[in-house]
């Protein structure tokens, strides 16, 4: 499938075949798929939690208003991002650069984060809200549906995971084979109302 045609025909689906399994080789292409995601500095923040074990779905479901792709889908994902991933042997992120970009973006790095928690926070959404996409999209690619979400309880789904103290989640992923498709789209809104150029009046 090509890019525009995943883009115009991803939606959201609720609905999913709880017998179907995705392979390790689909899981592995998705995932690989995801960390061609961009991150500020190429830190690479995010971290994938997959939950595979089908007792935690049902508690995740229990805190996620009942939601049934919880279970339903074949793979959910927790995008979850290291707040601190900034400072954690930071010249990994540049090994296969050249030694004067790497002499310019090490310190910048640090520049950047630290002491800076806002920032941190703020780049863990944005790096997770780009993979989430790219996921949802190469599933569209395979055949596969989709649904974001963030219709949890944060706190209860973090104690499940056992979620480190300097991490945050961003979203859920599911991803699966559907079974019902989504209801026709709401209704966009025209470009003209939406688009600015240069700057609000």
């Amino acid at each position: 499938m090509d890019i525009i045609t995943a883009i115009k025909s991803r939606r959201a689906i609720k609905s999913f075949d709880s017998n179907h399994i995705l392979s390790d080789t689909e899981i592995e292409q998705l995932l690989s798929l995801a960390i061609c995601s961009p991150t500020a500095f190429n830190i690479q923040n995010w971290r994938f939690v997959v939950i595979q074990d089908k007792a935690l779905r049902k508690k995740i479901r229990a805190v996620s208003w009942g939601q049934a792709q919880v279970t339903d889908a074949s793979l959910l994902i927790i995008l979850t991002a290291d707040l601190k991933s900034w400072e954690k042997q930071p010249e990994r992120y540049w090994k296969n650069a050249p030694q004067s970009i790497r002499d310019y973006i090490i310190p910048a790095i640090d520049h950047y984060y630290r002491e800076h928690s806002q920032v941190e926070r703020d780049e863990a959404m944005r790096s997770c809200g780009m993979a989430a996409m790219t996921l949802m999209l190469a599933a569209q690619g395979m055949g596969y549906a989709s649904c974001p979400m963030d219709g949890f309880d944060f706190e209860a789904v973090s104690e499940l995971i056992h979620l480190p103290s300097d991490h945050v989640i961003a979203m859920v992923v599911v991803i699966g084979k559907e079974t019902k498709p989504a209801w026709p789209r709401g209704g966009q809104l025209p470009l003209e109302e939406i688009i600015i150029y240069n700057r609000f009046d």
